[in-house]
């Protein structure tokens, strides 16, 4: 716990500078956005709604509990989630980076021992929320190992070593096939063959990363995948199968995974593979600051994306990418992590979500998941600096932008800004100069939402953006005028983290600090009742700031006949 506190002090230290704040004493700066409401697109592709965790048995644990319940009602039934160690031999006791199962071992004359009990109990646990399992195959059962000793891994923030024999291949491709076989059985009878089939199946992780999660060759990998992919399809031919959820590493390692399956005829039904950014530490005349690497992360899937698009045969497959994060470790602390509690990692996801799918657009590929690989850790210090969705049961200011993303439905819209940096300027640059003030646009019937960044690759104050936003070609039942509601996260929204640091950073808050951060941590609207707004000739305009690394969700309905007459003034 002490090295948790200097951890967690270090990476504060660098955020007391900035922290989402923009700078009352600088101008601010005009952006204009326009939206086509008359020119409905393609559907709104729910890609933020995958999760995941390398440990799988914080979601059998309160606040584990209360997070997945959180997800699932966001989109019930549709929401997925991935972790590590399904597979994996111990008896559920969780660590960083660890969890386990212990869903196969063996007679001492060599009889394989099925036990569903732990794994059943955290998928029970997901569908009893909504949530769907994104199953990761692995990790190799201690029994199973070709080298079982030592097997659980000592890593920890700073310290360690991660492979041991978990991550090794196993010593009986035909005894891993069964497990596999055998597992897939036991969920049909269990939750039902038709939602069994819903879900996601891949194996492993990172095998591409031989130092950390593969102990074997590639043709080793590929071989174990062949055999797993067997297994689930002999128990259900109609399973949605795929992989090999790699690392973004700028290697050939996807290319040579589709060639090998193409070869081996093995059809899959999703391709997956991971993509990170890289945050660091920059020390200037004004101290140190957090600067973000998205321009790292779009590289990465860019890079998975074109090898995709080369080969014909796969060109057409959905694609996930299965851990699209800011960076690499969601267990690990310090300084540069340190946006992670505050607006810079909303903010972020903000800008980065609309470019990935952009860069998969623009090769003509279907992105259908973009999967998060964030979730909680439970019984750490308040805030304690890990990569989550939640602390101690309290959403963070990022799960607040998941559930402005769940508000966005219907069909896509065009949506212009002039301050949000080109496509290829972030790719190659990320966002360095100019602030980036984007959008994004959505029609649902008869309701328009619209999404609105303010990201900066490097957390310091700026000066707020002043946003004039003008729809055009508004259907007519918006003829009466508009009924607004914005939603915000910024320094004084949706943000349980400035209210803890305000309180003092208590270490143990109190029942009535608690209950302030739960309030904190709900997704906020700028105002309590929806504000109208007059439409002249199917347009209607409104004016908003918006500091930095604040995000707003405007949903504009049509006012009802008995509310025309309260209309107020366009701009406001």
């Amino acid at each position: 716990m002490k090295r948790l506190g200097m951890m967690t002090a270090a990476a504060m230290a660098v955020c007391a500078p900035a922290c989402a704040r923009s700078d009352p004493g600088t101008p601010s700066f005009p952006v204009t956005i326009a939206i086509d409401a008359g020119s409905p697109g393609k559907p709104v592709d729910p890609v933020w709604r995958f999760f995941g965790a390398d440990e799988p048995n914080y979601a059998t644990m309160k606040d584990g509990r209360s997070t997945l319940a959180t997800l699932g009602s966001l989109a019930h039934d549709r929401v997925y989630f991935r972790t590590h160690n399904l597979l994996t031999s111990g008896d559920g006791t969780p660590a960083f980076k660890w969890g386990s199962t212990g869903i196969y071992s063996e007679t001492p004359d060599g009889r394989a021992i099925y036990n569903w009990s732990v794994v059943d109990r955290i998928f029970d646990t997901y569908r009893a929320r909504g949530v769907k399992p994104y199953v990761e195959l692995g990790f190799m059962p201690q029994a199973l190992s070709t080298k079982p000793l030592p097997y659980q891994h000592d890593w920890r923030p700073g310290s360690g070593t991660l492979r041991t024999g978990w991550a090794y291949p196993p010593r009986d491709y035909g005894r891993w096939e069964a497990l596999i076989h055998a597992w897939v059985l036991h969920c049909i009878a269990r939750y039902g063959r038709q939602d069994v089939a819903s879900w996601y199946f891949e194996t492993w992780n990172e095998a591409n990363l031989p130092q950390y999660y593969w102990g074997g060759t590639r043709e080793e990998f590929f071989r174990l995948h062949d055999a797993a992919v067997r297994g689930v399809r002999r128990a259900l031919p109609e399973a949605r199968v795929g992989g090999p959820d790699s690392a973004g590493a700028g290697d050939d390692f996807l290319a040579a995974f589709m060639a090998h399956e193409q070869a081996a005829g093995m059809p899959l039904d999703f391709l997956s593979f991971h993509a990170k950014g890289q945050p660091e530490v920059i020390a200037d005349a004004n101290g140190r600051h957090v600067r973000m690497g998205l321009n790292a992360q779009l590289k990465a899937a860019d890079h998975e994306f074109a090898a995709i698009a080369a080969n014909p045969a796969f060109r057409n497959t959905p694609i996930i990418i299965g851990e699209a994060d800011p960076e690499g470790c969601a267990a690990c602390q310090g300084p540069a992590n340190a946006y992670r509690n505050g607006t810079l990692y909303s903010s972020y996801t903000a800008a980065a979500f609309p470019r990935l799918l952009a860069l998969a657009g623009r090769r003509g590929l279907h992105l259908e998941g973009i999967l998060s690989w964030a979730f909680e850790f439970e019984d750490q210090a308040p805030f304690a600096g890990f990569r989550q969705l939640t602390s101690n049961g309290i959403d963070l200011p990022i799960m607040n932008l998941f559930k402005m993303f769940a508000k966005m439905t219907g069909r896509y819209l065009p949506a212009t800004s002039d301050h949000q940096v080109a496509l290829d300027t972030v790719l190659r640059d990320g966002v360095r100069d100019t602030a980036d003030v984007g959008s994004v646009a959505s029609l649902d019937g008869d309701a328009v939402s619209v999404l609105v960044w303010h990201y900066h690759d490097d957390d310091q104050p700026g000066p707020k953006a002043e946003i004039h936003l003008q729809l055009r070609r508004l259907p007519r039942a918006f003829a009466r005028g508009v009924a607004l509601t914005q939603y915000r996260i910024d320094a004084d929204h949706s943000n349980s983290f400035a209210t803890w640091r305000a309180m003092g950073s208590p270490l143990a808050p109190t029942n009535e600090q608690r209950a302030a951060l739960l309030k904190a941590a709900e997704l906020a609207t700028m105002d309590p009742d929806p504000e109208q707004l007059r439409v002249h000739g199917g347009i209607a305009s409104l004016a908003f700031a918006l500091p930095r690394q604040g995000v707003s969700l405007l949903v504009m309905t049509p006012v009802p006949r008995a509310a025309a007459h309260r209309s107020v003034a366009v701009d406001h």
